[in-house]
């Protein structure tokens, strides 16, 4: 067994043959892959919330086909109580029959529909999330939370304090939330203004009412006069101190409440139209 003293020389000879250069070489190596770690770390939290999301809708569905069950349920008793209690012709039975078949295929139909919406949500979400720097979504949070996309821009990044005009340094992240926006033609987009309770009052800002509605005013007019998003798809409104996410009662909470919420959800006339459309193909 060499001894430690044996080692220490060998190793300081070993790093004596190293130049300079190649040493810088292999840092700089060590420091991509140690960056591009980090950002896998980023990429695995942000798989971790989406599963989160789909994890909800799943529990919601299950919510759903439940009641769908009972109905069914019920359903088929009333048919077991035709059978076996009725000496009316087949003609009604069968009718009744026909009805629970309709009823099947419209449930099936509004289960597709569900999907559809949902899986259109993902590709959307991760699509954006994607096109996002690392440093980007420090200050974006994405979220598909009961069929509707939620993307909460921090107040740090779209304004200076107080103010609601749009930061030159929140360009870039609004051209890619833009784009996206342009590319999913099928769904509306609520521009939504929140602060936190600390009171504000300056000339033309009268409270933290108008500060939430002017920041997603600016937000809106941003998205159509700058980067070309159809203004009949946009709604802008403020919520002011009213909807926390958490307590206001340090700094880190407050600074988490500041924030511009873009919420992407299907054309609501289309969406009702879709679910009340009776299926086009019958089953025998």
């Amino acid at each position: 067994m060499k001894s430690p003293i044996f080692l220490i020389v060998i190793a300081l000879a070993l790093t004596s043959c190293v130049s300079s250069k190649k040493y810088t070489e292999l840092q700089s190596r060590f420091d991509a892959a140690n960056s591009e770690n980090v950002r896998y770390k980023t990429e695995l939290a942000s798989g971790k919330t989406r599963i989160n999301s789909l994890e909800e809708a799943i529990e919601s569905e299950k919510k759903s086909n439940l009641q769908l069950q009972k109905t069914l349920s019920s359903s088929q008793n009333l048919l077991a109580d035709c059978l076996a209690g009725s000496k009316q012709g087949g003609a009604n039975i069968a009718k009744l029959v026909d009805e629970i078949k309709e009823s099947n295929r419209y449930i099936q139909h509004l289960v597709n529909t569900k999907n559809k919406s949902d899986s259109l949500n993902m590709v959307l979400t991760n699509n954006l999330t994607r096109s996002l720097s690392r440093e980007e979504l420090r200050d974006v949070d994405i979220q598909v939370l009961k069929g509707v996309v939620y993307i909460s821009l921090s107040d740090n990044m779209l304004y200076k304090s107080g103010d609601y005009h749009v930061s030159d340094v929140a360009g870039a992240t609004l051209t890619k939330i833009a784009k996206i926006i342009k590319d999913y033609k099928d769904y509306d987009v609520l521009i939504e203004g929140n602060t936190d309770n600390v009171p504000i009052s300056r000339e033309n800002i009268r409270n933290n009412w108008d500060l939430s509605t002017l920041r997603a005013s600016s937000v809106v007019q941003e998205l159509q006069n700058k980067y070309g998003v159809d203004p009949s798809r946009l709604t802008a409104g403020g919520r002011g101190e009213y909807n926390p996410l958490v307590a206001n009662d340090t700094e880190a909470g407050r600074a988490k409440n500041r924030r511009t919420q873009i919420i992407i959800t299907p054309k609501l006339d289309q969406f009702m139209e879709l679910i009340g459309q009776a299926p086009t193909e019958k089953s025998n």
